[in-house]
């Protein structure tokens, strides 16, 4: 099954954003991905973080999921949506929301990320509890793919990569992980966690990133990846917009989970 990881560098126009994406999911589904999947805030990084609170929008309701399911109908895709905000009962407060099309059109799940992101070195700081309300629950969903091979693919977030537990309880053959890592957590941390997280679970991972320099002035890693699960990087974009491909190879799968039958040994302490 071929995948796209694909990589922007978003800004405070959501028009602009979203035709910036159209055109990344254009190529990956023009180079063969079955899957593609969007980064977090692929629709919008804003000047204040209080910019995304107008366009939360109700489940099924919207013109950023209308995008989204049309866009997989259009490219026969099955499209993960990084992120966009989804309203909730507190006019201050959106949650940060990964949905699931099929090519179809339909949305097939929806993954609230759990873990907020909260960071302080004096000169940067971050705190997305501030205008993010958390999600509680792990999500998964199963994708037929034309291989013959039906994958479990697990959901999550950028900083729901610094828990490894959520990983395990996934339970998932491909591990999603859209992201905007500030640049300074990236050039620390990003390569290493996602290396750890495919080795521990013997899964795919799949790595979308924003990356660059953005309107508001932040700058973001990127390195937007795919990697094996023996850890190995497939694929991999430095900085600026690109379409990231990679193969989940089923056989690959199950031999690494042969050989080393780790997660059968798995034990609560």
């Amino acid at each position: 099954m071929k995948v796209a990881a694909l990589q922007m560098v978003s800004g405070a126009s959501v028009p602009d954003n979203l035709a910036a994406a159209r055109q990344l999911l254009a190529q990956a589904a023009a180079q063969g991905a079955e899957l593609a999947v969007l980064p977090e805030y692929f629709c919008l990084l804003g000047f204040k973080d209080t910019d995304k609170l107008q366009f939360g929008e109700a489940p099924g309701q919207g013109p950023l999921q209308d995008f989204l399911a049309q866009c997989a109908r259009e490219f026969k895709l099955w499209i993960v949506g990084g992120t966009l905000p989804m309203a909730t009962q507190t006019p201050t407060h959106v949650r940060n929301s990964t949905l699931v099309y099929a090519p179809s059109g339909q949305c097939v799940a929806r993954y609230d990320k759990i873990h907020l992101f909260r960071f302080d070195s004096g000169a940067e700081q971050y705190d997305e509890t501030r205008v993010l309300e958390r999600g509680a629950q792990p999500v998964t969903f199963d994708l037929p793919s034309i291989d013959g091979s039906t994958y479990r693919i697990g959901l999550s977030i950028c900083y729901d990569l610094r828990f490894p537990e959520l990983y395990r309880a996934l339970k998932a053959d491909v591990l999603l992980v859209p992201s905007a890592f500030t640049y300074t957590t990236g050039q620390a941390h990003w390569e290493v966690l996602l290396r750890a997280r495919a080795i521990e679970n013997l899964a795919y991972v799949v790595a979308p990133a924003q990356g660059g320099v953005h309107e508001n002035a932040r700058r973001t890693w990127g390195q937007s990846m795919v990697v094996d699960p023996w850890g190995h990087i497939l694929a991999q974009h430095a900085e600026g917009p690109a379409v990231v491909m990679g193969e989940v190879l089923s056989g690959r799968l199950l031999a690494v989970r042969a050989r080393l039958p780790a997660l059968d040994h798995s034990v609560l302490l």
